[in-house]
């Protein structure tokens, strides 16, 4: 009975077709736990971002943690990848119809489309808040992806745009970055920054109004 043709044919044809399976699988497997990871880092932190946790809200076993993002530092590493892939995604390189005729146009267009991102996206919200609260190697990880991609996004449009003589661009957009980063966290703790209201689209309308005229202000 072991040896009938007639029992070994579907045993046969089932080892054929598994393996093309599993190869499938990965894929949507490998999404979903990075999905989950996001999402969960995104609501708990690194306080409860472990392994287990992922597994769980991915709905797989753990082992396929380690063998697909060899552990949780291989996770976060995929994260910090992913968040050049953000840039890219909420901070488009087309102009939207805008004409970068200067420095000034450039860090006008970046600044806005980083308020954007920034308000609509609970991870990163959490990777800035971090960055200033939390000195571990994983937040470095993140912060350092996240960075990188932003100058990667200006070095490549900016072209042979170049800033007004004597202003320190370094400085300058430091401090733009982490202003539009505060106004979305303070929005997003208290729905309002040093008594500037932050809840309706009027009020970020006027946020995203002196925004610009503080860049204009400094590039013309």
């Amino acid at each position: 009975m072991l040896n009938d043709p007639m029992v070994l044919a579907p045993v046969a044809e089932a080892m054929r077709v598994e393996p093309e399976k599993r190869i499938r699988d990965r894929g949507a497997t490998e999404k979903a736990i990075l999905k989950a990871a996001k999402s969960l880092l995104a609501e708990e932190g690194f306080q409860n971002f472990g392994i287990n946790a992922v597994a769980r809200r991915a709905g797989c076993d753990k082992q396929l943690i380690y063998r697909y993002y060899g552990g949780l530092n291989g996770l976060v590493e995929a994260i910090g990848a992913d968040l050049g892939t953000w840039v890219k995604d909420r901070i488009p390189e087309d102009t939207g119809g805008m004409f970068l005729l200067t420095y000034g146009d450039l860090m006008e267009r970046l600044s806005l489309l980083f308020l954007e991102a920034l308000r609509d996206d609970p991870l990163v919200r959490r990777i800035v808040a971090w960055e200033v609260s939390e000195n571990t190697e994983q937040v470095r990880r993140l912060s350092e992806a996240r960075s990188k991609a932003l100058a990667n996004w200006l070095d490549r449009m900016r072209g042979s745009l170049t800033p007004p003589k004597g202003v320190d661009v370094v400085a300058v957009n430091a401090i733009l970055i982490a202003a539009i980063q505060h106004l979305v966290l303070s929005a997003s703790a208290g729905g309002q920054c040093a008594g500037l209201a932050l809840k309706t689209p009027k009020d970020w309308e006027k946020a995203a109004t002196a925004l610009k005229r503080i860049v204009r202000g400094v590039y013309g």
